[in-house]
Order: structure tokens, then sequence, then C-alpha cells
């Protein structure tokens, strides 16, 4: 039986229940909780999943999308950035729930074009969640907000593109503007986006890299000389000891449980360090095969449930320990590190009493896992947001590297550091020059191809730009894909910042809350999605993506756009290009806008490692990118090696009557896309305003299970940051530890609580307290937007200290 006919067996039913599109928004009261799942993926993900689709785009066009996605000849998947296998070795269905998901929102039916907009103000569009928003459809047009307007209306490109050049054109420095990038950009876009930034004369680039993996970046960047990743996929399931630390696979990554179950049926072990236990390490039942729609495969040897911020702490312990027990690989530290000596002495003092305090483990489940690295020939670590997303987290990172550097896990099969990346191409934009920080090497080659002199001094990142715009420092945003008021911090400070631009724009594929906060004009540019063909030029064009393991492929996708008016990025770039700069700029814009393989051209002059680019891009597959420390075992730092780092471990006293709160994903949602309001891995369906509470600190707060609470962060600027209507749900979880779904916690997050060195948000430790709603304020009334309360505030609380403030 064909895919396509097993679609057609699917009950007229299941299809029109999944085509109801919300005409009201989330009743909260209607949430229900259940007990936590043991398990993922399975049946019910493929009939979630076949539900989302077929409701969404129908039989035909699920099977044309579907059956081309993550495929050689297809396109890429919108949503993680876990590779591909190679050619010959991919399943027909090579893609997970949650990547259909992603295809449905994007390759809808519904669309969203100007009646949509002349009914429904920008007031009460506000007013909606991004739930609501992101249901009403691909938007067709280009839209523009005048100032004073209420109702966005529509606009030509080309008017569209000379308002923007107009108001960027008056500023009185390039740098008043800045330039945002979302990780869905293909290389090609974001090429021709930094490029024509750069030619404006900013460096104010900021991007979604900010905000998830800068800390990665910053932490390898001085260890092992280049900031990404050492693995492959082979090496994952040539590995004998893998370690999932601060990061949930069966949601952010699904596709990652194959490549684990891969590594297990080979003899490897697998440690989960979290938190929270979540159900794709505790089984995984794989779809593809009998097994695993039955029994499936227990994934992870050892769950150790770690305290928020205590991951630092439990590193250098384990590397205490293979000092201690002389579990070192000695040729690659001396050959290829330095830095030992100090390290050694450092750790030989560790207090193990701060250990087991930071991390809410004891010594005996430490050295247990201790010993599984020792007995470990080859061993990978891998790590998401769970650990980035920490004030320590560049020195947590860094004690993650360590381990590797002493038992010689970096350049050999099997072994090595693994950050894994949340969106598709969030590293490939990196690579291709979306930096506020580019080295000069990078500029110099810009220079010299195309004869101008970018910039040199340092821009702005997502952090400086929201404090640059509340300054009145910036006075043009402009978004190149992704919602960055809803994935920002500190979601009152950001949106009146967004609202102190003279002008907001972003190239956007369906509506969502930055479109609804905007500047004092605002203009929405509606995007070719990934699925859709590119016909830029009048012809056939492809882009391309890098993927968490340095691999670039080509994507292209099969499907009719959505409407006429759609254009590429890079269309939209290259014309904003000509409209700012004039036709008499050194770049051909026109050139690159006809053939993108002009673009890759210049890229494979341009770009570090990218030599031949575009003709390997079209191998089938494509190419990996150059890693020196896994290829070679060269380290590109100042002294030539890997480096061993010496950092202080600190517990994060949180007092009595306080909480520390972590931000994360629903299994329903896909960074700030909400698929819909069911996290069944968590056991809560119909809403997502709840936060879990270990059961044992429910029962001492005060509260029962099902109470609503408003959550108030403390921290020493003085500000409260109040998220209210919370419903309290009991989870398994080391005590003190609360957590609450984003963007709607994000509030919570202060904006100058950022990370040592990478300046990226502190989403992941953030210090609350639990009120009775209403009580800060004097007020009963349930919001759904955060807010702040003066600091002398009545609270209500039941607490027992005075605020802490994390530093």
């Amino acid at each position: 039986m064909t895919f396509l006919s097993q679609l057609r067996d699917v009950p007229d039913r299941l299809r029109k229940e999944s085509r109801q599109v919300p005409t009201g928004d989330i009743d909260e009261t209607e949430v229900e909780v259940d007990s936590s799942a043991h398990a993922a993926a399975g049946a019910t993900a493929v009939a979630v999943a076949m539900r989302r689709a077929l409701g969404q785009m129908g039989v035909r066009r699920t099977a044309s999308t579907l059956l081309r996605l993550n495929q050689v000849d297809g396109f890429d998947c919108q949503g993680c950035a876990w590779p591909d296998p190679a050619p010959g070795h991919r399943h027909a269905a090579e893609f997970c729930e949650n990547g259909a998901k992603a295809v449905a929102e994007e390759a809808t039916k519904e669309l969203l074009d100007r009646e949509f907009f002349a009914t429904h103000s920008v007031e009460d569009l506000a007013g909606r969640t991004e739930f609501w928003l992101g249901k009403q459809g691909r938007i067709t047009e280009p839209m523009v907000l005048r100032p004073g307007a209420t109702h966005y209306t529509p606009i030509s490109w080309d008017d569209a593109f000379a308002t923007i050049a107009g108001h960027l054109n008056r500023l009185d420095d390039p740098d008043q503007a800045t330039f945002y990038t979302s990780g869905k950009t293909s290389n090609e876009a974001a090429f021709v986006y930094q490029l024509f930034v750069r030619a404006f004369g900013t460096n104010n680039l900021p991007d979604c890299s900010n905000m998830c993996h800068e800390s990665s970046g910053s932490a390898l960047v001085d260890t092992i000389g280049i900031g990404k990743g050492s693995v492959s996929l082979e090496d994952i399931h040539q590995a004998k000891l893998i370690v999932v630390v601060g990061q949930n696979p069966g949601t952010n990554h699904p596709r990652m449980l194959s490549a684990l179950e891969e590594a297990k049926s080979r003899g490897a072990r697998i440690i989960a360090i979290n938190p929270l236990q979540e159900a794709g390490l505790v089984r995984f039942k794989n779809p593809q095969n009998a097994k695993g729609l039955t029994v499936g495969t227990a994934l992870a040897d050892l769950h150790l449930p770690i305290r928020l911020n205590g991951d630092l702490a439990f590193f250098q312990a384990v590397g205490s320990l293979l000092v201690e027990w002389d579990a070192l690989d000695h040729d690659f530290l001396e050959r290829y590190a330095t830095g030992y000596a100090d390290y050694a002495a450092h750790v030989a003092d560790l207090d193990w009493g701060k250990v087991e305090a930071s991390t809410g483990l004891t010594r005996e489940q430490i050295t247990e896992a201790a010993r599984m690295f020792a007995d470990s020939p080859a061993t990978i670590t891998c790590w998401a947001m769970g650990i980035t997303q920490h004030h320590n987290a560049v020195g947590t990172i860094k004690e993650i590297v360590n381990v590797a550097l002493l038992q010689g896990n970096i350049g050999k099969p099997g072994a090595g550091v693994c950050p894994v990346r949340g969106h598709s191409n969030v590293q490939g934009d990196r690579t291709m020059g979306i930096w506020e920080r580019l080295p000069d090497h990078f500029l110099d080659a810009i220079r010299d191809e195309f004869g101008f002199e970018p910039p040199r001094e340092h821009g702005l990142d997502t952090v400086g730009s929201i404090r640059a715009l509340r300054d009145g420092k910036i006075r043009v945003f402009f978004g190149m894909g992704g919602n960055f008021v809803g994935a920002a911090p500190d979601t009152e400070a950001t949106e009146a910042a967004m609202r102190n631009a003279a002008l907001t724009v972003h190239v956007s594929t369906k509506l969502n809350r930055s479109h609804v906060v905007h500047g004092g004009e605002a203009l929405i540019l509606p995007a070719l999605g990934r699925s859709e063909k590119d016909l830029t030029g009048g012809r056939v064009q492809r882009v391309t993506v890098e993927d968490s393991m340095s691999a670039v492929h080509a994507s292209h996708g099969p499907l009719e756009p959505a409407s006429e008016h759609l254009r590429s990025e890079v269309g939209i770039v290259c014309s904003l290009a000509i409209a700012t700069l004039g036709e008499d700029s050194t770049i051909p814009w026109a050139a690159f806008r006809e053939d993108y393989g002009e673009i890759r051209r210049r890229i494979a002059r341009v770009v570090p490692g990218c030599a031949a680019y575009d003709e390997k891009v079209h191998e089938p597959g494509g190419f990996v990118l150059p890693h020196p420390p896994r290829d070679n075992r060269v380290f590109e730092t100042p002294s030539g090696r890997a480096v061993l780092t010496c950092t202080p471990v600190d517990v994060l006293d949180v007092p009595r009557g306080r909480y520390l709160l972590q931000t994360m994903r629903s299994h329903d949602q896909f960074n700030t896309t909400i698929y819909g309001l069911d996290d069944r891995y968590r056991g809560v369906k119909g809403g997502r305003r709840v936060l879990f509470v270990n059961p044992d600190d429910l029962r001492d707060s005060g509260f029962e299970e099902g109470d609503l609470v408003d959550i108030v962060s403390e921290w020493k600027d003085g500000v409260e940051r109040t998220a209210r209507s919370f419903r309290l749900v009991g989870y398994d979880q080391p005590r003190g530890c609360v957590a609450a779904y984003y963007p709607e916690a994000n509030a919570l997050v202060p904006l100058d609580s950022t990370a040592e060195k990478s300046n990226q948000p502190v989403y992941k430790s953030v210090v609350v307290r639990l009120d009775r709603p209403g009580a800060a304020d004097g007020t009963s009334e349930a919001g759904e937007r955060g807010s702040h309360g003066s600091p002398d505030q009545g609270s209500g609380s039941l607490r027992d200290d005075e605020p802490h403030h994390l530093s």
C-alpha cells in the first residue's frame, strides 16, 4: 500500500476536526492534566502527525510534501537542525511528528488576506495569543501599518521597498538600524542579507543564535578553536557512551531518537541529565518498525535529575574523579592540549559539599556516572538550551569540554562534543556571516570580493538591540523571519522597546506577536516557505542549509506558492538593497536575484571552507564543512592546542519561599510557533498556562494542585515581573525547581540577566515566588501578558526571606 493510499483511508471526520481554525482563543479553564508519558513516538505520534497534516493540507498536499521532506531531492524540514542520514539510507517517511506539524503549519490551505486585516484591527490582534495568530493562515500580500492607523492595509512591493529605503537613508547613522535573522533563513539569503547590511554600513546583526547557542560558540571557540560541534551522525552511531544533558530530544529533536536507538543496538550506553525525566529518553517507540510500534527501545541507562544550574558542578566533579582514577588519555593531553596541570590542581580541591548542593545529586550518583565515563573508549556529550541559558553557561560548556579532553574524545570516531541546534539553519546563518562580531579575515574577504570597506566596529546582538531600541538609539528594526518579540526575554520591556522604533519590518510567512507590537510605521513582507517552489528570476532556484553537524545540502520545495504575491527571501533582500543602495552599488544585486548560483559562487570565494560551494551542494547529500579538531586534531586557538580551563563552582542559593524557574517548550510547539494545546508527554491537554512544581514543594507551599497563581520574578534591578494565572501541576523534578512554557513565561526573564561572555538571556534559572492571583497589584483579574509591578508593592505571597537577586 502506498503512502498516498494510506492517507486516503483516513476518516473524513479526522480531517474535518483538524481543519478547524480557532475563532475564539484559548480557554485555560478547560485544561486537563493527566499522568506523564513513559515513551515517545509510536503509533500515537503517527496518528497525531497525520491528523494535523491532513487537517491543514489535505491528502495530496500532505503526500507531496511529507514524501519530499528531508529527502535528497526534496526540501529541508523547517524544524530542528538534526542531520539527515546519508543518501541511500533514508526512510520514505524521513520525518518526525513535529516535523510533520511544522510542514502543515507552513503549507496550510488557510490563507490570511487583506479582508482579514480589514476585519481585525491591530488592537484586536494584540489581544490574541500566539496560538490564535499562527492558526489564521499564510499571509498573502505585503501589508503596511501607516503612522496612526488602526489596521494594516495592502501595499505594493515597490512601495514597500521605497518606504523601507526612505527610512534607512534618512537615518543619521547606519548604526541606528538593526537587522535580525531567524534560523530558518537559507544560506543564500543569509549571505546576501549580511552583505546588504554591511554595505549599508553597520554590523548590527542580531540573530536567534544570541538566544539559543551563543554560549556554545563562545566556549568552543575558546577551548577547541571553532564554535561548532565535533561529531557526525555516524559518530553518534559508533559512540560507546552518549551523554544527553539539558536537552529533550523527544520534543525538540525527535529524529535524534532514531540515532540513539541505532547507537544502543551497537552497544552504547546513555546517560540522561535533566531536571525532568522526559519520555523520549525513557523509551522510544520507533514507528518505522514493528517492535517500535509495540514494545520500543529503552534508551537512558541512567537518569540524573539534576537541579537547575547544577551542570557545571556535575562535570567538574566527573573530571575530578577521572583525574583521581587516572582514567585519562595522557598521549592526547601531552600532544594536543594545554592547561592540564592547572586543571588537575584545581579539581584536587573540589568541594563535594558545594557539588552536592549545586547539583541536588548525591556523591554516589555522580560517581556512578563518572564510572560510565571512565569505562567508555568513545564518548559524545550532547546539549541544548538547558545548558546554554544560564548565567554560567559558558563556564559549564567549558567543563563539558574539559571532560572530553581528559579522555581524548575530540577527533576520534564515536567521540566528541555535540551542541544540538534548535533551528534548521541557525548554524548556517552564522557560517554565512550573520554575526555582529565577524572576524577581520571574513571582512577582508568581503572587501576584496565586492570592492567596499565593510564596517569594523562590532555591532549589537539581540539584548543589545533591545536596549538600544529602548533608549532611542535604534530607529529601524528589520526582522528576517522568526518572531523576535515572542522569543525575546522581558516581554514588557521588549514590547516597549519595539514600540519606540520609527519603523518595524518583518519578513514572514504567518502572523505572530511581532506584527502587532510595532513601531510608528510597520510592514509585513510575505515570503515563500521552504515547502514552496522558488521561481525567482524565471528559473527553478534551490537554496542550501547547514545542519548541527556542519553538513550542507540543497533544498527546494514542491508546492505552488500560497499566493502569487509571495517573494523569496533572496528576492526580498536583493530588491531592498537596490532600493536602498542604488543601481551604482558595487554588488550585483540583480544578478544575485536572477541566479542563486551566482551567490553560491561568491560564497565560495568569501566564506571559509566553502570552496567550490555551488558544485558541492549539487552532489547527492551535499558536503561537510571542514572542522579542524574533528578532521585532524588541529586546534586553531592562540596556543595551537585545545585548552583545559578552570572555573569555580558556585551554588545558586535560592531562599525559602522562592523557586528556580526554567522556561521550556511544550511537545505541541516549535520555538514560539504553537502547533496545538496538548503536551501529551507531560500529561497536559487543552492549555498552556501551567506551572510544573515538585509535589513536595506544592504540599509545603500552602497551595494545592490546580490552584491558579501569579508567578513573580525577582532580580537585582528591584523591578518585579509578573506572569499571571498559571495553574499548578505536580511534577517529578528536583525540589525548589519549577518549569513553565515559553513564550508565556518569557515575561519573567530580566533583560539584563544574561550569561557571562555570551550575553545570552538566562531563561533557565529565574528566581521566582508564587502569589495568589492579583495579590501583587491588589487585583484578581487574570491577564494574558506579563507586567511590571512597583518594587514596594505588597505581594501577599508565602515568603520567608527578602528577595534573592542573581548577579
